[in-house]
């Protein structure tokens, strides 16, 4: 799967979009002194944001970079590919 460029969703580039503004407004957030329940709380919107876009990467990897894989009879190296994208899934939380 070396040389496969992968292609990802307007849907990824829009949640990673809104995810670069809820970080704007944190680091606002820290610099007016707002209560740190207050930035907890953001914070916790922003992990559970960035997992949601790693679910659609993963989700894309599976459905194109994987089954083109399997397609192209490279099955060996589709499922290193697999094993390494659950692995970098598994290490979000």
């Amino acid at each position: 799967m070396s040389g496969h460029t992968c292609t990802h969703s307007i849907d990824v580039t829009r949640r990673l979009s809104r995810i670069e503004g809820q970080i704007k407004g944190i680091k606002e957030m820290v610099d007016a002194g707002r209560h740190c329940e207050e930035l907890l709380t953001q914070l916790s919107a922003v992990s559970g944001a960035v997992t949601q876009v790693a679910r659609v990467i993963l989700t894309e990897h599976l459905e194109h970079c994987i089954a083109e894989g399997f397609a192209s009879g490279d099955q060996e190296t589709v499922l290193e590919s697999l094993e390494q994208a659950v692995d970098q899934f598994a290490k979000l939380k």
